[in-house]
């Protein structure tokens, strides 16, 4: 994802360079094709063909990968009950916090920054849109807001995010935990 990040950004700058502005419709066959008709001298028209190339090349690969993860996803039990909730699709309910339990009492480990960095981005990620949709978790995350600031309610959204996986979003909201 990042190295297509980076090629989007490089075809973005030759775009803007030569005049052309179209955002996101830069990305769809379209924009491409508008990008491939632009006039550049040898070195640069060279380096659209590279990267344009490298493009179609990630994105195909991005496509495999994200079915073989969808896949695994549907397989696994906890994670269809987790890409219930908002913000939650399948690499992030694959990545679920480990879980630390013994008899009636049930402990999570923590989103820290001393853990996995990928985990980490990923149930932010999933904390910032989940918050969006979810008006319960928008009011714990302005609470967190105003008591904590901006990074530790992200977290704080991400872990609560997390530790949803007993049940999927219907019964949970039902439940109003």
């Amino acid at each position: 994802m990042r190295i297509r990040t980076r090629i989007q950004n490089a075809l973005q700058a030759i775009a803007l360079a030569n005049g052309l502005r179209r955002g996101p419709g830069l990305w769809s066959y379209d924009g491409q094709a508008k990008i491939a008709f632009l006039p550049l001298l040898p070195h640069a028209s060279y380096r659209r063909s590279a990267l344009q190339a490298l493009y179609r090349k990630m994105e195909e690969e991005i496509e495999k990968l994200t079915q073989q993860v969808a896949e695994q996803a549907e397989q696994r039990s906890g994670a269809r009950r987790l890409m219930t909730h908002p913000g939650v699709g399948p690499v992030t309910a694959l990545a679920i916090p480990r879980e630390y339990s013994s008899g009636e009492r049930q402990r999570f480990g923590g989103v820290t920054k001393q853990g996995s960095p990928l985990l980490r981005f990923l149930w932010c990620e999933a904390g910032a849109h989940a918050v969006r949709r979810d008006p319960e978790l928008q009011r714990f995350y302005r609470r967190k807001l105003i008591q904590k600031g901006l990074g530790k309610a992200r977290v704080a959204v991400a872990r609560k995010l997390g530790i949803r996986d007993e049940t999927d979003y219907q019964a949970f909201c039902r439940r109003g935990l």
